[in-house]
């Protein structure tokens, strides 16, 4: 006797097949792109400076809300490593940088308020983005994973951009924006933490006189990031060139300084450590 399933028409059959394949199992329901826990949480804990350049996080409010903050976590740890691959390009970065961004105030949470630097949750011998206290599509995963082989892996994103959007819970950081990163905004918002970045004079400016440019630590960390080709640019120098105008007012003598003195144009400034927090 047959199965009643073969006893079906081909074009049901393959119907029925078509819709099981498309309908997420229990725990692995489809990622809702525009991060509305998350989204929330940013909105409600996390604001600019007066300045605009940088923001501040209210760490206090998020340990309050740490339910609500285990929900986006819980979420983003159910995401297969099926579904992200069958991400757009922009999605699989905007998860990637949410995911960073999200367990990283997760670990300042483990240890907060005793604590004044992210740095406070290693040691010599052990480095907090090393930990292994996450899971992310599948595995148990550190920080350093999703950044360094995920978000920077060659030949994947090449977006040296990240670097503004990426949050290390401290004040020589980027900034955390109060929002998610949406893939639908994804241009928006990288061109927007760029320039409130390198427009922050704490941590990027020109120094007219000594026809200097003072920047922050990361370029020197990540400087071959910015020489990969991206937006037409091949070199750290010709990026700075190109952004003349947000390093320094009335910007071209900074380019011609860049341009034609290159590296040695460029002094890195020591980088604050201490938490970002409110």
């Amino acid at each position: 006797m047959s199965h009643p399933f073969k006893r079906l028409p081909d074009a049901f059959r393959a119907l029925l097949v078509a819709l099981a394949l498309a309908v997420p199992t229990i725990g692995h329901a489809a990622l809702d792109h525009q991060y509305p826990g998350w989204q929330a949480l940013l909105e409600k804990h996390v604001a600019w400076t007066p300045q605009g350049g940088a923001s501040t996080v209210d760490y206090q409010g998020f340990l309050a809300d740490r339910e609500a903050l285990g929900e986006v976590l819980q979420r983003l740890s159910s995401v297969t490593l099926a579904q992200y691959e069958g991400f757009s390009r922009d999605q699989q970065l905007a998860f990637l940088i949410n995911a960073y961004n999200a367990f990283t105030v997760e670990l300042i949470l483990t240890k907060y308020p005793d604590l004044t630097s992210i740095k406070d949750l290693g040691s010599f011998f052990s480095s907090p983005w090393k930990k292994a206290f996450f899971s992310l599509l599948g595995q148990q995963r550190t920080l350093d994973w999703i950044e360094h082989e995920m978000i920077r892996a060659p030949g994947v994103f090449d977006e040296p951009r990240i670097h503004f959007v990426v949050n290390c819970a401290s004040v020589g950081c980027p900034a955390l924006r109060p929002g998610a990163m949406l893939a639908t905004r994804l241009e928006q918002q990288l061109a927007d933490s760029t320039r409130r970045f390198l427009g922050d004079r704490s941590r990027n400016r020109y120094d007219p006189a000594a026809k200097r440019l003072l920047v922050s630590k990361i370029f020197d960390w990540y400087g071959g990031d910015f020489a990969k080709g991206h937006q037409g640019i091949d070199s750290l120098e010709q990026f700075f060139a190109s952004h003349a105008q947000l390093l320094a007012d009335g910007g071209a003598d900074c380019g011609r300084s860049v341009r034609m003195a290159g590296e040695k144009t460029i002094r890195f400034l020591d980088y604050d450590w201490s938490l970002n927090r409110r």
